[in-house]
């Protein structure tokens, strides 16, 4: 490929042997039964590579549901797990996983990562097309690609059922038994004027209403049933709600993450309207301020109320937007859409994926979970992180702030001394950071999977997620001592050359698309490292999907961190309304500079790398 004309897939569909699925982790959603590509064969495999904290994971995942029920009888997906965190390499956690985010396919547990190699995938989530007769034909990183994911399988129907090589029928599928406990995987909590707890319930997408003791049920809100609909507590429903506020009328704020939408509770009524959203997902190009009924969100995951306004941790597009509840509008508040660490004023902070916020008198504490670290934003709106350093490093060590490590938290909750506990979710802790001290240290452990805590006078009250429950603690006097214990994202960086490396990211429209120029340039490529020395050329933006880098011969390792999109639309001229798509993925690459690796980075954002060739012979780990 040369740069972004590589536009129509190949007139010959390119197929390369599938490898073997394996994973130390075994089989879920297969009543113990393993599977092998050839008791596979005669359907349509999709792989699915994700991890249960990557946000757009979980996009995709609901992306697919519909695909899934539409050719249940011919594509089978599966779910290859393959883990960033050390948490997620955790069999139990996946277990866990597959269950919070309503996983209706197989599930291959794939600790070590061994699939992920083989099929030489890069970055989360990435979707493989596997025909029936075992070959590659397809690869799909980011989000956005389903529709071009119906119109293959479609193809592939009509080809394979021609030939006699589609097996049609029931999938592995086998759903295991639903557990009866009062909670399920909850996510957030709420002090409500009257000592009750308001926790959303949310792998069963409802609000419960706890008592004072935080377990006797007083009431629920929603139906249960997944979906987005106004109205009483009993016909209401939500999809997946996470975050709570509460507001000076006593209505509650609701972080509805699947629907995209912030909604509005009244506890005493029980009635559920909708105060922002519009049901869609937010794409890049789309309008970021606005009358809120008319914007689009993205994966909305905690709220908080800050200077008069409702904040939002918008964790689908890595930024912190506000409601403003005088004039219903919403608007983009501080981040660029890029992920990663970066300080400074609001409009120029990277972020990665917020989850959790807390507010005071003249902060906003947030939990950016794939940075590992606790941020805040001040009183004019700028950014600065407290404990962290970036999207690769993460753990479970005390001490000063700088050197302090955190693994994936997702919530922080303001104390009464100006120091604030944050719910260290893959560590299973309760941590505090002092910020008149700069130390963090360790209140809790044992925990399972905290995701918030809320604070009821010299109890602070723990959302165990993964224990269903929610736990109260007295907030200790002294603290635990833990082993530090430091962890880098277990990837293996690629080798390439010092000097000149060619940047080609690949992208083949789907069959009946083309580009769309209609309004300029279909296409943007971001780039930039870390550290920042290791560019000396080629880093910002630009419109080709293709750049000549130039790395530094004196920095021996780092991170690319590469950013992509691509527009495209029906290409028929006959239709008057064409039906556009978008289509992204954010990748961080490790790279290690070393005499003899590779002159060219090939990432593909949807298609098949054909730069190496297409012989069919040749694996898909012969391909990188």
């Amino acid at each position: 490929m040369s740069d972004s004309t590589t536009q129509h897939p190949a007139p010959r569909r390119v197929r390369v042997r599938a490898p073997e699925l394996i994973g130390k982790g075994g089989w879920l959603n297969t009543g113990g039964k393993r599977y092998t590509l050839a008791d596979l064969r005669g359907k349509i495999v999709l792989l699915d590579f994700w991890t249960f904290c990557c946000i757009n994971c979980l996009h995709v995942l609901d992306e697919l549901r519909e695909l899934e029920e539409k050719h249940r009888d011919t594509v089978v997906v599966i779910g290859v797990h393959s883990p960033k965190f050390a948490h997620e390499a955790e069999h139990g956690a996946v277990v866990d996983a597959v269950e919070r985010y309503g996983v209706e396919h197989p599930v291959l547990d794939d600790p070590e990562l061994a699939t992920w190699k083989q099929y030489a995938v890069r970055a989360w989530p990435t979707l493989v097309v596997i025909d029936p007769e075992g070959y590659v034909v397809a690869q799909h990183a980011g989000e956005g690609h389903a529709h071009a994911i119906e119109r293959l399988v479609a193809e592939l129907e009509a080809e394979h059922e021609d030939k006699g090589t589609l097996r049609r029928g029931d999938g592995p599928y086998v759903a295991p038994d639903p557990e009866p406990t009062v909670l399920r995987f909850p996510g957030k909590a709420l002090l409500l004027s009257d000592g009750d707890f308001l926790v959303s319930d949310t792998t069963r997408h409802q609000l419960v209403r706890l008592a004072a003791d935080g377990e006797s049920v007083v009431r629920r809100y929603g139906s249960g049933e997944r979906g987005f609909v106004d109205g009483s507590a009993e016909h209401a429903r939500f999809s997946e709600p996470q975050g709570l506020a509460l507001l000076d009328s006593g209505a509650v704020v609701v972080a509805d993450s699947v629907n995209h939408a912030l909604r509005r509770l009244d506890p005493a009524t029980g009635h559920v309207a909708t105060l922002a959203g519009t049901g869609r997902q937010w794409w890049q190009g789309s309008p970021t301020s606005g009358p809120a009924w008319e914007i689009d969100l993205s994966s909305p995951w905690d709220v908080a109320v800050f200077g008069g306004k409702v904040w939002i941790a918008m964790a689908g597009v890595h930024q912190l937007w506000t409601y403003d509840p005088a004039d219903c509008t919403v608007a983009v508040a501080a981040g660029t859409t890029n992920e990663g660490l970066v300080d400074g004023p609001g409009g120029e902070a990277w972020f990665a994926q917020p989850s959790g916020l807390a507010a005071t008198a003249d902060r906003l504490w947030l939990a950016d979970s794939e940075t590992s670290a606790l941020r805040w934003v001040d009183l004019d709106g700028a950014v600065h992180t407290a404990v962290g350093t970036g999207l690769f490093d993460f753990g479970h060590r005390d001490g000063a702030a700088e050197q302090a490590l955190l693994q994936h938290p997702l919530g922080v909750t303001a104390l009464p001394d100006g120091s604030v506990a944050v719910s260290d979710t893959y560590n299973h802790a309760l941590r505090r950071y002092d910020p008149a001290t700069g130390e963090v240290t360790t209140l809790a452990t044992d925990l399972r999977e905290p995701s918030d805590a809320v604070l009821v006078g010299d109890d602070i009250v723990v959302v165990e997620s993964a224990r269903h429950r929610l736990t109260r603690l007295r907030l200790p006097e002294e603290t635990v001592k833990v082993e530090a214990v430091a962890h880098r994202t277990q990837r293996a960086a690629t080798e390439v050359a010092p000097g000149s490396l060619r940047l080609d990211v690949v992208f083949q429209a789907p069959a009946g698309q083309k580009l769309d120029e209609r309004y300029g340039p279909s296409t943007r490529l971001l780039v930039s490292s870390t550290p920042p020395e290791l560019l000396l050329r080629g880093e910002g933006a630009d419109t080709p999907l293709s750049r000549p880098l130039e790395l530094n011969p004196s920095i021996s390792e780092g991170v690319l961190h590469v950013s992509a999109m691509a527009a495209s639309c029906d290409d028929d001229p006959a239709t008057e309304y064409p039906a556009c798509h978008v289509h992204q993925q954010d990748w961080g690459v490790p790279v290690r500079l070393t005499e003899g690796g590779v002159d060219r980075l090939s990432l593909v954002l949807a298609g098949m790398d054909e730069g190496d060739g297409d012989d069919a012979d040749k694996g898909i780990d012969g391909r990188v």
